[in-house]
């Protein structure tokens, strides 16, 4: 059914991803005594949509250079299965951008005042990026994917714009103490993106689609695995140091996540071959989404 290929195509089990970032950023705003609803949601909704964005993007860019074909080890994509024509995808592209612009300008008029206009421009500027990066990742004439660019992005936007934006949209100001979770999900963003990487490397290096992966190889893949994570939880720790966060009650709600990531870790690096960090990508979201939610828990019940 048409309904059911473009379910798979807006690939929707990516989205609680997207928004840890966000819930991140705002339980440093509560914390820091600033709460407002209607801003978390349209922030959430405004990376929900880009995601949404890229992930159809990404579907078009792979399948017209031919790097979604019958070596794929991942979920079959939608234009690689016929059930929606190049044409349509493009309009549902389209579309899904201009969404996505609307909710970005949106959220910024509504977070700042009329006299902090510069800032605003600012976040403009960040939301147009976050546009181009979400359609450029595999589409266009020079894809920053293929060049093994993706991390560094996903680690960016993921990461220190998801956290420190947020924060600084609730606040107006610049908290520190978004730093360390900006790093943390940057980190365990960017192991997320090579375990996927990792899975499709074969597929990838016989395209011409050039990850960090494909360049690194399987041993240099799983040493930079490892780098990610230990970042991860570097960043995610740090958390022990915000004000009125108790270090006992850090360790309660951080440790679900601190182990699941190492274990991810260490079944990751004893993997044999390409196909089997399919299991291992599964488990890396887990990981990321628990150090996430643990995070925000622990903000918001210090």
């Amino acid at each position: 059914m048409q309904f059911n290929a473009w379910i798979s195509a807006l690939r929707l089990r990516t989205l609680p991803l997207a928004i840890s970032g966000i819930a991140s950023g705002a339980a440093i705003s509560i914390h820091a005594g600033h709460s407002n609803a209607v801003l978390t949601s349209l922030c959430m909704a405004t990376a929900a949509m880009l995601q949404i964005l890229s992930n159809l993007a990404n579907d078009y860019g792979d399948f017209s250079r031919g790097t979604d074909n019958n070596q794929r080890v991942g979920p079959e994509r939608a234009l690689q299965s016929g059930r929606i024509q190049p044409r349509t995808m493009l309009f549902a592209i389209w579309t899904t951008g201009i969404l996505a612009g609307g909710l970005a300008l949106l959220t910024i008029g509504v977070a700042f005042p009329t006299e902090l206009w510069w800032e605003a421009i600012g976040f403009i500027g960040l939301g147009a990026a976050a546009l181009w990066s979400a359609i450029n990742y595999t589409m266009g004439k020079n894809p920053y994917g293929y060049a093994g660019m993706g991390d560094a992005f996903v680690g960016f936007f993921f990461g220190f714009v998801a956290v420190i934006g947020t924060s600084w949209l609730h606040t107006l100001a610049f908290q520190p103490s978004a730093i360390g979770p900006a790093i943390g999900m940057a980190g365990f963003s960017m192991a997320v993106l090579h375990m996927n990487n990792m899975r499709d490397q074969v597929g990838d290096a016989a395209s011409g689609k050039i990850t960090l992966a494909v360049r690194f190889g399987m041993a240099g893949g799983k040493t930079y695995h490892l780098i990610l994570i230990c970042l991860g939880l570097i960043g995610w720790w740090t958390a022990i140091g915000i004000e009125n966060v108790d270090p006992l009650n850090a360790l309660i709600w951080l440790a679900p996540g601190t182990l699941l990531s190492i274990f991810q870790a260490l079944g990751a690096s004893m993997a044999k071959n390409y196909t089997s960090f399919d299991g291992w990508l599964k488990i890396m979201v887990l990981a990321c989404l628990s150090m996430a939610m643990g995070f925000t828990g622990l903000l918001l019940y210090s």
